[in-house]
Order: C-alpha cells, then sequence, then structure tokens
C-alpha cells in the first residue's frame, strides 16, 4: 500500500491535521469554557469528532482511492460560540444529534445538490458571517486589554498570511505560547490533566432551543459551509466523487457520535486543498494515500485526547481567544464576499448578517434562526413581482 510514498504526501497528511488542532480546534475549547463545560466533557468531544473523522475519512479514501479528508465542523464551532451558553450540554447533545440526523436524511436521499441550487446561498453565507463576527471582533478589545500577546499574534499571523498562508495560525500561536512562557504566564495555571478522559455518554435532551439554536444553524452551516466547498474542491482537483456517499455516511457518523459530544463530522474544505494539489504527490492517483495518513492521524489524536485537552487546557483564556478569533478571520472574510457578492440577493444577505451579529434572542429562539427566518422573508418580498391586471373599459 505505502510503497510509493514519498514524504510530501506523508508530510501533507500530518499537516492537513496539524493545522486544525493547532488553531480551529481551539474554537472549540473557547466555547466549551464559554459554556462551562468540564474538562471531561471536553476531552470526549474532542475524541467523538477526531474518531469520526478518522474511520470516516479513513474509509472513504481506501474506498475511493482519493484523497477525501474529513474534519470537525468549524463553521458548526462558531455556531456553538454563540448558542452553546444559552442552553443546557444535554440540550446541546440533543441538537447534535437531530443536526446529524438532519444531513443524514439529506445524503440518503440524494436531496444535496437540489437543496443547495433551491436554498439562497448568499443567505447562507450572511448568517456563518453574522455568528463569526460576533467573536473575531473581540480581537479588538482583546488587543487593547492585552496588548503584549495579542498584537504580535495577529501581526505574525498577516505576515504569515502574505508569507506562508498554510501555517499562518500556526506561526501565530507558536508566537503567543513562547511569549507566554518569557512573561511567565503558564507559571499560575493549574493543570487538569488529572480530569480528562476519554468518551463520555450524555443522554440527549429535546428541546426547542436545541432544535432552533443548535440543530438547524449547525446542519445548515455544514451543509453549505463544509460539504458545498469540500465537494468543489474534490471535483476541481478531478475527483468525481457522488455527493450523497460523504454527506450520508458523515450524517450518520455525526448521529452516532452525538451523544459522546461530536458536534458534526463533515469534508474539509480549505485543508483539502492541501492534498488534493500536485504538492502532495505528482501523479493524482496516489495522492489517496494523504487521506489515509491523515485519517490514521486523527485516530492517533482519539487515543490520546485526555491528554491533549489537558495540555490545551494550560493554555491561558486569552491567548484560545485571540487563536479563535484569528483562526475564523479568513471563513468571516470569505463568507462576507459570498454573501454580499449577488446583487439580487444582497439586502436580504445584509439582513441577515445584522440579525445573526445582533445575537439577540427572542422567546427562547436565538439570533440564527431568527435571521434566517428575517433574510428568507426579505428575500421573497424582493423577488415578488406582482401582476397588474388591466381591464378594458
Amino acid at each position: 500500500m505505502f510503497k510509493h510514498l514519498p514524504p510530501s504526501t506523508l508530510i501533507t497528511g500530518v499537516l492537513t491535521i496539524a493545522v486544525g488542532y493547532t488553531g480551529p480546534f481551539l474554537i472549540i475549547v473557547h466555547a466549551a469554557q464559554q459554556a462551562g463545560l468540564s474538562p471531561a466533557q471536553l476531552a470526549s468531544w474532542l475524541w467523538a469528532v477526531s474518531l469520526g473523522s478518522g474511520v470516516a475519512g479513513l474509509w472513504l479514501s481506501w474506498r475511493w482511492k482519493m484523497p477525501v479528508i474529513t474534519a470537525w465542523s468549524t463553521p458548526g464551532a462558531a455556531v456553538l460560540l454563540a448558542s452553546l451558553p444559552g442552553v443546557s450540554y444535554p440540550e446541546a447533545v440533543g441538537g447534535f444529534v437531530l443536526a446529524g440526523l438532519a444531513v443524514w436524511l439529506v445524503g440518503v436521499s440524494g436531496a444535496f445538490d437540489a437543496l443547495m441550487k433551491r436554498f439562497p446561498p448568499a443567505l447562507a453565507a450572511a448568517l456563518l458571517a453574522g455568528i463569526l463576527f460576533r467573536f473575531v471582533v473581540e480581537l479588538v478589545p482583546a488587543a487593547r486589554d492585552h496588548a503584549a500577546l495579542v498584537l504580535p499574534m495577529a501581526l505574525a499571523f498577516f505576515a504569515g498570511r502574505r508569507l506562508w498562508p498554510r501555517y499562518a495560525l500556526m506561526a501565530a500561536l507558536l508566537l503567543g505560547c513562547v511569549l507566554l512562557a518569557l512573561q511567565g504566564g503558564f507559571a499560575a495555571t493549574p493543570t487538569l490533566a488529572a480530569t480528562a478522559s476519554g468518551p463520555l455518554w450524555t443522554t440527549p435532551q429535546f428541546s426547542v432551543a436545541g432544535l432552533s439554536n443548535i440543530a438547524l444553524p449547525l446542519a445548515l452551516v455544514a451543509l453549505t459551509g463544509q460539504f458545498l466547498p469540500g465537494m468543489a474542491v474534490l471535483k476541481n482537483d478531478g475527483y468525481a466523487l457522488p455527493a450523497r456517499v460523504p454527506v450520508s455516511l458523515l450524517g450518520g457518523v455525526s448521529l452516532l457520535l452525538a451523544p459522546f459530544g461530536g458536534h458534526g463530522v463533515v469534508l474539509a474544505a480549505i485543508t483539502a486543498a492541501m492534498c488534493t494539489g500536485p504538492e502532495c504527490h505528482p501523479d493524482p492517483q496516489q495522492r489517496w494515500k494523504a487521506g489515509v495518513v491523515a485519517a490514521l492521524s486523527y485516530l492517533l489524536v482519539a487515543a490520546v485526547g485526555g491528554s491533549l485537552v489537558a495540555l490545551l487546557l494550560v493554555l491561558p483564556k486569552a491567548l484560545v481567544m485571540a487563536a479563535a478569533a484569528l483562526a475564523l478571520f479568513g471563513t468571516l472574510a470569505s463568507s462576507l464576499s459570498a454573501a454580499l457578492g449577488n446583487d439580487s440577493q444582497r439586502e436580504a444577505a445584509l439582513l441577515t448578517f445584522v440579525v445573526a451579529a445582533s445575537g439577540v434572542s427572542i422567546a427562547g429562539i436565538g439570533a440564527p434562526l431568527w435571521a434566517l427566518l428575517a433574510g428568507v422573508a426579505a428575500s421573497a418580498v424582493l423577488r415578488w413581482q406582482p401582476r397588474l391586471v388591466l381591464r378594458g373599459a
């Protein structure tokens, strides 16, 4: 199997996963801290998304001989930053179950392509942008309150985006850790290694808040923000994979792992391009091995998840928040571009963005659902063309 595995393929597969754990996963850590989850619950969350990504990615890459890279839903984690503090953890798990079920049904029914064509992509992008904006903007007061830490991290990130785009976030996080070590920022933080563990079952509770604030936006951003661009990356590099296969499989895996805290396993998009292009392997028929390497790396992380969580929890909150905000920066920019790029949907998308960014909660229903309702209503009004019936005398 690995007779012809050049270093570039091996390194690309490992780096694909390293990029996720050194940046975007801190969004999950930040969400867990915001919601007051225990280290054991966070460790189970890490175990669930890592195991699901590893098993699903291994099967897809091996079976289809394509570099199919899976990941946890980064936009979904951003949704949870906004919604998780407003519901109990069992209700959130119930929302994870419903979201996984919805994605699975879309996959097995073959309705993915039709659904994506009918739902205005500008509104989905605006919803995600509004959710992300609330947390990216936290970078500004953080830079004021922790200037010696946040400003150098931001400078390293934006310089990295110009010089080494794929590793900009890793460079910023590494610099932040070095600065904290020099300032003695780790010394006063107690270790929580003893309380971190592996899988932890949570019995789901189903509620209106879990459905509206967690399940619906989680499923929508997974389909539009991960599966849609993930399929586009594969197609762009010549890999013809039926959409029904990954959507149904990953929806089912998400459903099964939801009681352990997994908020969703999806197709990777940005990091997937690292494995589908020629820098991975000159032969497109051999790049699937990078997908296998990435999947095995996920399974390794799942096996030592408790220790990794203990390490992540040592990081001060200011560092985690700054890294999470920087990790969301590129996604916010692309979401805003997609939301406002369509002239016919611009006003509806802007309304969706404003409502989602407001964080308003009415009748126990959070901003994401109100944003969708407002955007869809505005889109319908803007597209409505009244018929004028002229009657003769």
